[in-house]
């Protein structure tokens, strides 16, 4: 009687790691009951989440091993759009080239140029500092009013950068911006962070507010010396949640330019000088409805997305250090 109620006390007991403690899924099942009013008001966030973000991720990454038109019924194919993706799709590889240049130098230099400008903005008095918020945030706001563009770089002598090369005598024709393959990324670059001070932007205002200011006191009594320093080791580490939510912001509009190249190059553009992945991807998934192949080259951009974000989290853990 005494063995039996010994096994039914060890069998009734959680599984235990070799050191005694809890497992991972035990400690989860206390805190899903200890905070279960916590999981209940989230509930119906993550129910959307998942509805309008998780499964349609799903959704897309199952259809791109298929040959889906819109008509018939998804037929597997398994590898097959991947292959021709990476081998066969010239236009794609030039999306692909375009889209990692585009993002290695804008997406840096906008997440400086967004904190940098916080950074300064942030020192100024309240009413100063409202305003030129106000005129850095302006051009995010504003629309299509990257439209101005088109004004500045028009082809024919009546543009601006035209008409002012030519009365300077630097040219002496008018030059096609616009659909010289040679001009136009660096253009769409340039437009892209003309428009990049948003989000970001604002977002980096509101973390520099929110700095302790105790903070830079206790600084200068451990040593720290100037405002480099200050900022290396206690204005950095205190907004990285900031810091964070502006890399994924500028990562994912770097990747996903679309709209400035279509409206000032064209679609498609000449040569496909600023032709994207987006771009590629509006072609099969709204144009051609092939819908499968448009799934993996949507697959394709989320992976560079993802992983570019997993990058960028771990050089911002080591801020500060």
């Amino acid at each position: 009687m005494q063995k039996a109620n010994m096994v039914t006390k060890t069998g009734s007991q959680p599984k235990r790691t070799p050191a005694g403690l809890p497992g991972k899924w035990e400690l989860f099942r206390r805190d899903i009951k200890r905070d279960k009013h916590l999981y209940i008001l989230l509930s119906p966030y993550m129910l959307l989440f998942f509805l309008f973000t998780v499964f349609p991720v799903m959704i897309s990454t199952f259809f791109s091993f298929t040959n889906f038109n819109m008509l018939e019924f998804p037929e597997w194919v398994g590898w097959e759009n991947y292959s021709k993706l990476l081998w066969n799709d010239d236009v794609f590889l030039i999306g692909l080239k375009n889209t990692i240049i585009f993002s290695v130098i804008t997406g840096p230099i906008s997440y400086i140029a967004c904190f940098v400008f916080a950074w300064l903005i942030n020192e100024l008095n309240p009413k100063v500092r409202a305003f030129m918020t106000l005129i850095f945030f302006a051009p995010s706001i504003s629309g299509n009013v990257f439209f101005i563009w088109q004004i500045i770089f028009s082809g024919d002598s009546y543009g601006i950068m035209n008409g002012f090369l030519m009365k300077i005598g630097i040219i002496y024709e008018p030059i096609l911006w616009l659909q010289n393959p040679k001009y136009m990324l660096a253009i769409i670059m340039l437009v892209q962070l003309w428009l990049s001070l948003g989000t970001s932007f604002l977002a980096f205002i509101a973390g520099l507010q929110t700095v302790d200011r105790t903070l830079y006191e206790a600084g200068s009594i451990d040593g720290v010396q100037n405002r480099w320093q200050e900022l290396w080791y206690i204005t950095l580490p205190s907004m990285r949640p900031q810091l964070m939510f502006g890399a994924v912001i500028q990562i994912t509009s770097s990747l996903a330019v679309a709209e400035v190249a279509t409206a000032l190059a064209g679609f498609p553009s000449v040569q496909y000088g600023a032709h994207t992945i987006v771009t590629h991807l509006m072609d099969y998934g709204t144009i051609r409805f092939e819908m499968g192949y448009a799934s993996a080259i949507a697959t394709v951009l989320f992976s560079l997305m993802l992983g570019s974000n997993l990058l960028v989290q771990k050089l911002l853990k080591r801020v500060g250090e």
